[in-house]
């Protein structure tokens, strides 16, 4: 009896694009891209695929609605205050925990180049590279090196959580790979067990950014002239 009123209630809610997007946020969040159709969504509005056709016109279009919403904000922060690096580290960190929060993101923003969210972000980026003094030349190079890692690394920090046995805490997982790192053959692994300590006691998101600081000082000291200094 409380289920039906509940769906009675939600069925007299106006539908609109925004609850879509949401409830498709919801799902995605649980189910994942695979759990995303149009009769599990209509199942959670209460309502028919139709209704919901009327406000978007397929999957495709609710995926790259649904990553737009999940990243407001994280393209267009107000960095007016900011440094190029501050502005580029401040967008870099956001997409990462956007991606961590919705592991589904980094999938979606890869493989849609085209669409609004991604063309953002890459837009942000690029703008932060202008403003660095990066030759034209340079500067398609120069963002495109900063969305891969950002995007890389976002999505490999997702898919190691989902990675993380059950009932198995982060910190627990880490020092379990890492002792499976320490006990590596010497010499076929060498460099992975010099640093399997590290990884068990790392940060992610200060991993994350010292990377985006190691590719920015690569972007400005490239720009440096090279040879001996004028006497």
């Amino acid at each position: 009896m409380a289920t039906r009123t509940r769906r009675t209630e939600r069925r007299e809610e106006p539908l609109s694009r925004e609850r879509i997007v949401e409830a498709a946020i919801e799902l995605l969040d649980t189910a994942g891209e695979g759990g995303l159709t149009f009769r599990a969504l209509a199942e959670r509005l209460a309502t028919g695929p139709g209704a919901i056709y009327w406000h978007v016109t397929g999957k495709t279009e609710l995926l790259n609605a649904a990553t737009d919403a999940a990243i407001t904000g994280t393209a267009t922060a107000d960095t007016a205050d900011a440094t190029p690096q501050e502005a580029i580290r401040a967008l870099a960190l956001g997409v990462f925990d956007a991606i961590d929060t919705h592991p589904w993101i980094g999938t979606q923003l890869a493989g849609a180049p085209s669409q609004a969210p991604m063309l953002r972000v890459f837009e942000h980026l690029g703008r932060q590279v202008q403003a660095l003094g990066v030759p034209h030349t340079a500067q398609f190079t120069a963002a495109s090196a900063l969305l891969s890692y950002i995007l890389g690394v976002g999505g490999q920090n997702a898919a190691n959580a989902r990675g993380c046995p059950p009932d198995t805490n982060r910190t627990e997982f880490l020092n379990t790979v890492s002792a499976a790192w320490a006990d590596l053959d010497p010499d076929e692994y060498a460099f992975t067990r010099n640093v399997a300590d590290q990884l068990r006691d790392h940060d992610d998101r200060a991993e994350f950014l010292a990377g985006i600081d190691l590719i920015l000082t690569g972007i400005i000291s490239h720009q440096r002239p090279t040879g001996p200094a004028p006497s």
